[in-house]
């Protein structure tokens, strides 16, 4: 895969576009006009594609439906999706009703899947570009580590629902992620600057939440501010039981000691995910949010680039601003009812300066040891995917209508309860 430009593009509003996609906008458009072509993204039409895809018919519960529904809503009146666009969303939907009706036919074949304890989980939970997907990936070189790879996060059932898949070298889903890492990488290069996105690394659970349609998947990838505002008024109980259904079916299919997983999403639902998983243990990652608020709102316009022309930078930064404080207030007051033994706290800076020492701090607390050659096999990690190596990523928080005294005020009490040290702003 070729590496990104060496510096990100600030230009949020003007997405980079490859002249062949620019020319299937175009055309898509000029047929629209005319009442030709439409990508239908209709509730039912999205359903039968996934059956006829399939050839499986139940979906067993279908209390997805209505916040399916929703979705459609705000896609189609908010989101503004180029013609390019609506089609690689259309195909992101079917394939999540595909894997809800895999799901549901494994689970018919093969009850028993239901009754194995799952193993112990870990999970990373801190605001996003606070070194989360660093540490994730750097406890799953541990071979004892069952963690989430980037294509059974896309697709977490096969398609051969008799039994697990002998031989995952030979699985289409690593095909299809492989081939979902170039689309990505061509339409645009300089993400991977931002947030390496690779078939075979891990990736966050997110995804698995977002099969039951409550997740914050959305509105990170779209402008669906009505879904957004729909999600925080929901009880999240119903998506984290379905995590734990889907990560048996996953187990199903090979087993480790313990799950390393990771989302930030985590954050606004630990009361949830404890009640789901009363034995998890929650690493936080604390970086100083001046930097985190640039650094993700950067992501966000840039993916959202992907999918829209109409990229407004400022209303990204208002909202992810009240989305982040939103998410460590609910956090902390999580952990105020919750067992302190439950939590690790992990600074970036110390994660930076010093990743194998973090990891073996997160290690004694579990109560595991780190032999040598797992330390070994984390050192060469480490050194085989330096930071920058796909490009520098640039942002600033005046892009996004915001300020270093706004964001500090917003965050003063989370920055001072994990004495979280400042960090300059990038040039």
């Amino acid at each position: 895969m070729k590496s990104g430009p060496l510096v990100t593009s600030a230009h949020y509003r003007h997405p980079f576009r490859p002249a062949p996609i620019a020319a299937a906008n175009a055309l898509g458009r000029k047929l629209g006009s005319i009442g030709v072509g439409r990508i239908d993204l209709s509730e039912e039409g999205l359903i039968a594609t996934a059956r006829r895809r399939t050839k499986l018919r139940d979906f067993g519960d279908e209390s997805f439906r209505p916040r399916l529904a929703l979705l459609l809503s705000s896609l189609e009146s908010e989101a503004e999706l180029h013609p390019v666009g609506r089609f690689l969303t259309r195909e992101k939907l079917v394939g999540t009703l595909a894997n809800r009706l895999r799901i549901a036919e494994i689970l018919r074949r093969h009850p028993e899947i239901r009754e194995r304890p799952l193993a112990p989980l870990v999970v990373i939970a801190g605001l996003q570009r606070t070194g989360t997907t660093l540490l994730q990936r750097l406890l799953s070189v541990d071979p004892e580590v069952r963690h989430l790879a980037s294509w059974e996060a896309l697709n977490p059932a096969p398609s051969d629902v008799d039994r697990p898949p002998a031989d995952r070298a030979r699985d289409l889903r690593i095909r299809t992620a492989k081939l979902a890492e170039r689309a990505l990488a061509y339409m645009a290069p300089s993400f991977f600057a931002i947030h390496p996105v690779e078939a075979l690394a891990p990736e966050e659970d997110v995804l698995l939440l977002d099969l039951s349609f409550l997740s914050t998947v959305p509105e990170a990838t779209y402008h669906v501010p009505s879904f957004a505002a729909w999600l925080e008024t929901q009880d999240h109980r119903a998506a984290y039981r379905e995590l734990a259904t889907t990560l048996a079916v996953l187990e199903w299919q090979h087993r480790g000691s313990r799950w390393v997983l990771k989302t930030p999403h985590h954050l606004e639902h630990l009361d949830a995910l404890l009640e789901v998983f009363p034995t998890a243990t929650i690493v936080q990652t604390h970086r100083d949010p001046t930097r985190v608020v640039a650094s993700f709102c950067s992501m966000i316009a840039h993916g959202r680039g992907v999918m829209s022309d109409a990229v407004d930078p400022v209303e990204v930064g208002r909202h992810w601003l009240r989305k982040m404080e939103r998410m460590v207030t609910r956090a902390m007051e999580a952990r105020a009812h919750s067992d302190p033994e439950r939590f690790i706290d992990v600074l970036y800076s110390d994660l930076m300066s010093d990743p194998l020492s973090a990891v073996r701090r997160v290690y004694e607390r579990l109560g595991v040891t780190l032999p040598d050659e797992t330390r070994a096999l984390m050192r060469g990690w480490l050194q085989d995917h330096p930071q920058h190596r796909h490009g520098k990523h640039r942002y600033q928080l005046a892009d996004f209508g915001l300020d270093k005294a706004q964001v500090a005020r917003a965050f003063q009490s989370y920055s001072a309860r994990f004495e979280i040290p400042t960090e300059e702003l990038p040039s």
